[in-house]
């Protein structure tokens, strides 16, 4: 809440579009940056979904042609054409977290700030909001998100911050994610696919770079099956059970 100026800050500094959020006009944040909670049912509170999407662009007191205008646009968006007269109480939760990402998007946000969008969303649910966000993102929206999701931020995202009541580091994914030290000492965890072609290299695997997502592993596999004649090549050696090991240990946190 204090990127978009409804809580300022006591101590350091926030800056967007290089003012400082406790100076700017609060109107021109608040219209800029829209945050979308983690919860639906905390952001969603008017009789009917049209209300809820209008809700943001009546108080810019624009013109009814406008908010309606914006409303169908959002919900169009959000796959909830239809919805327009549905209660959010009567929407399954995956139809809630779109309905609450379309009241904020009504607003026309340069910067969206989403807190862990993908959180107790089954996996089609899921899949459709990150398509979605993406779509925003190249529209020209600025995307921030915080999560523990760990398989959702190469989907979503290119740069990373860890924070720990403050900033303990920052930089690119790979970048992050091969620092096994740092997210354990953070009580974080890399994506899946990428432990499993850590385990493959074990076995002879030819990777140069560990595939942080399911495409990424695609590729990769696609590639070295095309390169190999249809086929992939693994080898047990003397130290592959001590390799192995080593990788499921570098990422366990039952031990000390």
């Amino acid at each position: 809440m204090h990127l978009n100026g409804i809580l300022q800050n006591t101590d350091g500094e926030v800056k967007i579009f290089g003012k400082n959020v406790n100076e700017a006009e609060r109107e021109d944040i608040i219209k800029n940056v829209g945050v979308v909670f983690q919860d639906p049912d905390d952001q969603l509170f008017m009789p009917t979904i049209f209300d809820d999407v209008a809700f943001g662009p009546m108080n810019l007191e624009l013109n009814e042609n406008e908010v309606r205008r914006r409303v169908k646009n959002s919900l169009t968006r959000l796959g909830l054409t239809g919805y327009d007269e549905r209660c959010s109480h009567h929407l399954s939760y995956g139809e809630k977290k779109r309905a609450s990402l379309a009241a904020v998007i009504s607003m026309e946000p340069r910067i969206l700030v989403l807190d862990e969008p993908t959180a107790n969303l089954d996996p089609k649910s899921r899949a459709e909001l990150i398509k979605i966000i993406n779509e925003l993102n190249r529209d020209g929206v600025t995307i921030i998100i915080t999560t523990h999701d760990i398989n959702a931020v190469p989907e979503l995202v290119d740069r990373v911050y860890v924070l720990n009541r403050t900033i303990i580091a920052e930089g690119i994914i790979r970048e992050i994610f091969s620092d096994a030290k740092l997210l354990k000492e953070n009580h974080l965890e890399v994506p899946e696919v990428f432990k499993l072609f850590e385990v493959l290299k074990c076995f002879g695997y030819n990777c140069e770079e560990l595939p942080l997502s399911i495409n990424e592993a695609i590729e990769n596999l696609t590639k070295t099956i095309g390169t190999n004649g249809g086929h992939i090549h693994l080898h047990i050696h003397e130290h592959t059970h001590e390799e192995t090991e080593k990788v499921k240990h570098k990422y366990r946190y039952d031990h000390h």
